[in-house]
């Protein structure tokens, strides 16, 4: 026995190596890419395979089981499987994080900084991927350099610009399509254009549609000359992200900045500007197009301007049509010379925001500032007494542009077309706007419930978290973990029954416990049909189309794969053929469900404001996006 002992340990160490030698040196954004295993599919011991009995245990009818949830299951082979639940109840993965990112299919950023570049002449920085500039363009004289198809279409976009153009002279930097379409997106500047002297910045079309957006401008432009930057299509259409101007333009001379088009149609996306400008001379900043139409976005200016010297901030349609939001000025123009700010058209927003002002513009001296067509919801405190205009406060329920108002909201702002519909669209013949139904979440799949039921999750457990994947203190992925978490331990609405699960298992559970085990899963079928008019082909309501219980469940950004699944009373659940609306023929088959209770719904909800109506007084359907899935009590 004791030779048996010693045979199992060696094996065991040997295995430990082995899998380690075999995987560590892959990349830990890991999906698509990963070593095929052919013998995965016909092994009885996979996680795969245990999931099919599991199902076949837990749901009673004979219906085949979902090969899109099933596709979902773990890609581990067997001894991979075992050797990382051992891991995990021994609080050991964060040694052999790259091993398991890459064999678990999962979505982990640790170790993944570019390769330094570098380059001494002007240079056209075309389908460059993930790179790390440092010391560049140093003392250059003139010269353009131009980012464009940077990036473009990655999982994980990532470039860091450090000592860029620094002591440069009529040196031109452009940013122009750069990290589109991506899922997460980080880029730091930092003692960007130091002491440079004339020559322009331009941000144009950077990061749009990107899920996660993470940028860091970090002494930036600091002791710069008329060093001209423009913030054009910036973050548009991004969800969830966070953008960061500290030490920007400090002790800068005649420094133009202007945004236009800043975060516009973006959803949940915040700008924080600390010690911006601050000592400057004859900076001037304008904000133009800055959040509009957008989604709860939040500004943070802190000391901003603080100890300038005539300098100027225009603040144009800032905010315009957003819904809700949130600004702070804090310390903004404190100490200052000859000052001069304008707020025209601010906060002009559709559904009420919040913005707070303090210490604004507290001891400076000949200031001037100006608030015309001013939205609601506004905090001064500590500001200054004198140069103060407030000319035309908007009213709530007021609009400046003529929009289409129903019972105090505007219809078909800052929410997509088709997002939301009426259950009377529902029927064959209608010809109606499809929302962009993808998804823009990383490909992970879920772990073995073995192994999920051993890692932390939750806000409590946040430090062994973060040690076990890698994650940094203020980085992006600390941010995408922390928001899921918020999701997942939130207290329910007002009858919801609600639960984050992160295998298979754990989802079949909570479908069980809500629905019994006569249960059956469906998603919308593609994509196709997406942002375009498309004709609703045949019609079928799930159990006759009477009203009835079902849970749905939405991914999470996680490092796995990782759902939010709830159950809400009083719904009705329809299958539909999605057809070319010129040839009628099928090109998708889609899932809806139509919530008939609308009573306990905040009256800033997205549907009201597109619908036009309020809580209680209409139902409100969508489609189940691309992965995002849908259970009932099968017919």
């Amino acid at each position: 026995m004791k030779m048996d002992s010693k045979r199992v340990n060696l094996n065991t160490t040997i295995l430990s190596i082995f899998l380690f030698l075999l995987f560590s040196s892959f990349t830990t954004v890991c999906s698509s890419d990963a070593t095929p295993r052919t013998s995965i599919s016909s092994n009885p011991f996979t996680p795969r395979a245990s999931v099919v009995r599991y199902w076949a245990k837990h749901i009673s009818n004979n219906l085949p089981q979902p090969s899109f949830l099933l596709s979902k299951a773990s890609p581990l082979s067997p001894v991979e499987s075992a050797f990382f639940t051992k891991l995990a109840a021994e609080k050991a993965l964060s040694a052999h994080l790259s091993a398991f990112c890459s064999a678990a299919d999962l979505f982990c950023l640790h170790g993944s900084k570019p390769a330094v570049e570098s380059h001494k002449s002007d240079a056209n920085f075309a389908f460059y991927t993930n790179k790390n500039f440092a010391n560049y363009g140093n003392a250059r004289l003139g010269g353009v350099d131009q980012f464009k198809n940077y990036s473009d279409g990655v999982n994980f976009a990532t470039g860091s610009f450090a000592r860029y153009s620094r002591g440069s002279t009529g040196h031109h930097e452009g940013f122009a399509s750069y990290a589109s379409d991506g899922n997460v997106a980080s880029s730091n500047f930092t003692s960007y254009g130091s002491s440079a002297t004339g020559g322009a910045g331009d941000f144009k079309t950077y990061m749009p549609r990107v899920n996660v957006p993470d940028l860091r401008f970090t002494s930036y432009d600091s002791d710069g000359n008329g060093h001209k930057l423009t913030f054009a299509s910036y973050a548009d259409d991004t969800n969830s992200g966070n953008q960061g101007f500290a030490g920007y333009g400090k002790n800068g001379n005649a420094v133009p900045v202007e945004f236009t088009s800043y975060g516009q149609t973006s959803n949940v996306v915040g700008s924080t500007f600390t010690g911006y400008g601050e000592l400057g001379n004859s900076a001037n900043d304008s904000f133009k197009g800055y959040d509009t139409n957008a989604n709860n976005p939040s500004n943070n200016f802190k000391n901003y301007g603080v100890g300038g010297n005539g300098g100027s901030d225009t603040f144009t349609n800032y905010r315009d049509s957003a819904n809700a939001g949130t600004d702070t000025f804090q310390s903004y123009g404190r100490n200052s010379n000859s000052e001069k700010s304008t707020f025209v058209n601010y906060g002009n927003s559709f559904n009420v925001g919040f913005d707070s002002f303090k210490e604004y513009a507290k001891g400076g001296v000949d200031q001037t500032v100006g608030f015309k067509i001013y939205g609601v919801n506004n905090t001064f405190k500590e500001y200054a007494k004198k140069g103060v205009t407030f000319a035309q406060y908007t009213k709530p329920g007021s609009t400046q542009d003529g929009s289409t108002m129903v019972s105090g909201k505007m219809v078909n702002n800052g929410v997509e077309e088709g997002k939301f519909f009426r259950e009377s669209m529902l029927k064959e013949g209608t010809v109606m706007k499809m929302p962009n139904i993808r998804d823009w979440m990383p490909k992970r799949s879920f772990l073995p419930r073995p192994i999920t039921s051993k890692l932390p999750f939750s806000t409590s457990e946040l430090v062994e978290l973060k040690r076990t994947f890698h994650i940094e203190d203020n980085s992006t992925m600390e941010h995408v973990v922390m928001n899921a978490l918020a999701e997942c331990e939130r207290a329910p609405s007002t009858g919801e029954n609600k639960r984050c699960v992160g295998s298979v298992e754990d989802m079949i559970d909570f479908a069980v416990s809500v629905l019994g085990h006569d249960v059956v899963v469906r998603t919308t079928e593609g994509v196709k049909g997406s942002s375009q008019d498309v004709m609703i082909g045949k019609v079928k309501g799930i159990n006759g189309g009477r009203v009835t219980k079902s849970v749905s469940c939405h991914q999470s950004l996680y490092p796995y794969l990782l759902y939010y699944c709830h159950s809400v009373p009083k719904v009705r659940v329809y299958e539909a053929d999605i057809l070319e609306v010129e040839t009628k023929t099928k090109i998708n088959h889609g899932v809806a469900i139509c919530h008939l209770d609308t009573s306990m719904w905040s009256p800033r909800h997205g549907a009201f404001l597109a619908l036009g109506s309020g809580p209680g007084l209409i139902e409100v359907c969508h489609w189940i996006f691309e992965n995002d899935m849908n259970w009932t009590t099968a017919d």
